[in-house]
């Protein structure tokens, strides 16, 4: 069929490359080359950029700190294929010691995270918040691996993270291979991810703290008296059921009143808060112990017979005296009394009887000494 113009027919497109010289078909070669290469680089960023933007959402609706540094973690290695990512902490920051609580019911944050000291961490990454990109003389680096971990990595990213505005520690990320993290590439990406981080650990340190003051006493940060008589009701129950023995301790410190009167409340709160740590660091790991009210504490003792509860509170007591609390260079030593029960020592048909009876104990005990209020014991 002819066209309108001329009666010539409608020919294909003419592609005049092979009427081009030499030097100007390699020139076109190269261009088209080069915009090829552009595009897949396109390409990858937004793929890269897309991940990071997961990871991002993610951690964005997480508000606890087990959780959080899990899906952090996980996360990371599954959509980027790494070998080794894990947290370095500073210790002694509110989140390294929020995050250690944690250590214990996660076995992934026991193998990904290690705490640092400041000096220590700030001699390896400096105080920038610009992520670091390393792939030589990388040994000094295994000071920030997580205990008993080694890693073979030839090339390392540490992505400095922030609370607070200031440096609580490092995501790391590590690969087998020395050009993953070669220093040049551009690390916008995780500079942004970081400010992520750092916002999330705002909003995640917020829900955990109302979520611990709601289970703790906020002085001693014992577990409070309502959750001390739920626990106590369901290991009165497991004794029952399992035909174990379960021992209950009630204390009181002795002459408080006295020590507020003298030396005020806030060493008589110091006081309470040096007691309760004593304490928290003598007991097991199925123990608990707790401030019931003021200077009254409660230690629920599962399969513990009434002599071996006795043998504990000797232990309790010489530890307390052989530490006493120092105000102004002086040792005050102050001392307590308590009643201690067992579920095979009566019959008890509630935990609250068991309770009852503790107490019942200390004030015997406290009302047998008829004594009239002593001096604080001093030790210059």
């Amino acid at each position: 069929m002819c066209s309108r113009h001329g009666g010539r027919r409608d020919l294909p497109p003419h592609d005049d490359t092979n009427a081009l010289s030499p030097g100007r078909k390699q020139f076109k070669e190269a261009v088209m080359s080069n915009y090829i290469r552009m595009m897949d680089l396109l390409r990858d960023n937004e793929i890269t950029a897309r991940k990071f933007h997961d990871v991002e959402s993610r951690i964005l609706s997480v508000l606890n700190y087990e959780d959080f540094f899990e899906v952090l973690l996980s996360e990371i290695m599954v959509r980027f294929n790494l070998p080794f990512v894990w947290i370095s902490l500073i210790q002694g920051s509110e989140v390294s010691e929020l995050m250690e609580q944690s250590l214990g019911s996660s076995q992934l944050l026991r193998e990904k995270s290690n705490l640092i000291e400041r000096k220590a961490f700030e001699a390896l990454v400096g105080t920038t918040t610009t992520p670091i990109l390393m792939n030589d003389d990388l040994l000094p680096c295994r000071r920030l691996f997580p205990e008993n971990r080694e890693y073979l990595i030839k090339s390392l990213a540490l992505v400095p993270i922030t609370w607070n505005g200031e440096i609580i520690g490092s995501l790391n990320l590590g690969d087998s291979s020395d050009q993953r993290f070669k220093p040049g590439i551009d690390t916008s990406l995780l500079a942004r991810l970081a400010l992520k981080v750092s916002l999330c650990l705002s909003n995640v340190t917020a829900h955990e703290k109302l979520r611990f003051l709601a289970f703790h006493d906020p002085l001693t940060e014992l577990l409070n008296r309502r959750v001390m008589e739920k626990i106590l009701e369901r290991e009165f129950k497991r004794a029952g059921r399992y035909d174990s023995e379960l021992s209950l301790v009630f204390i009181d410190l002795d002459h408080f009143k006295q020590m507020n009167d003298t030396y005020g409340h806030d060493e008589g709160d110091r006081l309470l808060k040096h007691f309760a740590e004593i304490m928290r660091g003598m007991i097991r790991s199925s123990d608990v112990v707790s401030r019931y009210a003021g200077d009254e504490f409660v230690i629920i003792l599962p399969q513990t017979d009434i002599v071996k509860a006795e043998q504990f509170m000797e232990r309790i007591s010489t530890a307390f005296s052989e530490s006493p609390l120092e105000i102004e260079g002086t040792k005050i030593s102050v001392g307590f009394s308590y009643g201690a029960v067992s579920t095979h020592s009566g019959e008890f048909e509630t935990h609250g009887e068991l309770l009852k009876r503790a107490d019942h104990l200390l004030y015997e005990k406290k009302k047998a000494r008829k004594e009239a209020p002593l001096k604080l014991a001093v030790q210059g």
